[in-house]
């Protein structure tokens, strides 16, 4: 208790002294924030609509990351590194990252038609606000479609009971971005099967030669993983499963 008491009268001696020092950056400009009425209804539209960019803005990299091929691209790393069970190697950081520039080449053509179609008329002033976003929308609404299965998006319609679409512009996007997520997630685990099959069969192989000499008490995936790597490295692997991703979203 009596240390608590002095360090209790330490503080408030020291405290008032911080507060009211002389500031270290004389003269340092201040920000001021005041929030005033107004009777221009101008004004509070511009307000609602900076409100309500912050919030895209604040999900925008989770809607980005499920509708672009990103999904599709860290899953199958992801499968790769657990197949050759070489322990978070590579690390996630450098699975991330790969996963992020394969998916800009491969949805530089849509993020072009973007720019084009509704980000430079926006800047220069030739289309509104919502037309700019409405374009902005169709060139994903294209390649999200294309790679999406019909009962995915179909599960999604029914249940919201939404007349089915004549066209991709009029497919809603709350349906069609998590009919496009599970559809690649499908197609992601198709491909981590086939990638599991060859590392599979050296496992039971290593482990058939490890039983029949009677090394029961040696880990097969110890012995198997080297062969795994050599096996990888020999088929030059990285360049196959990169090169399958990109035919994959053709």
């Amino acid at each position: 208790m009596k240390k608590l008491a002095f360090i209790i009268i330490i503080a408030s001696v020291m405290i008032p002294g911080i507060s009211f020092a002389e500031p270290i950056l004389p003269g340092f400009p201040g920000v001021n924030l005041e929030l005033q009425a107004t009777d221009n209804p101008e004004d509070v539209s511009v307000t609602i609509q900076l409100l309500i960019l912050l919030t895209v803005l604040s999900i925008a990299p989770a809607i980005l990351v499920l509708m672009t091929s990103f999904t599709r691209v860290a899953i199958i790393l992801s499968f790769t590194r657990n197949a050759l069970a070489t322990n978070q190697m590579p690390p996630n950081q450098v699975i991330i990252g790969l996963a992020l520039f394969i998916t800009f080449f491969i949805m530089t053509p849509v993020f072009t038609e973007v720019n084009d179609m509704a980000l430079q008329p926006y800047l220069a002033g030739e289309i509104g606000q919502t037309e700019a976003f409405d374009e902005a929308v169709k060139p994903f609404k294209v390649f999200m479609s294309k790679h999406t299965r019909q009962q995915d998006l179909a599960l999604f319609l029914s249940y919201a009971d939404i007349p089915e679409p004549n066209s991709i512009e009029e497919i809603p996007l709350q349906a069609l971005v998590p009919a496009f997520a599970i559809s690649e997630l499908k197609t992601a685990f198709q491909i981590g099967f086939m990638i599991f099959i060859p590392f599979l069969v050296l496992d039971m192989i290593v482990a058939s030669v490890l039983m029949s000499m009677g090394m029961m008490m040696l880990p097969p995936v110890m012995i198997s993983l080297p062969f795994k790597i050599l096996l990888f490295v020999l088929v030059d692997g990285w360049h196959l499963i990169v090169r399958s991703l990109l035919i994959s979203f053709n």
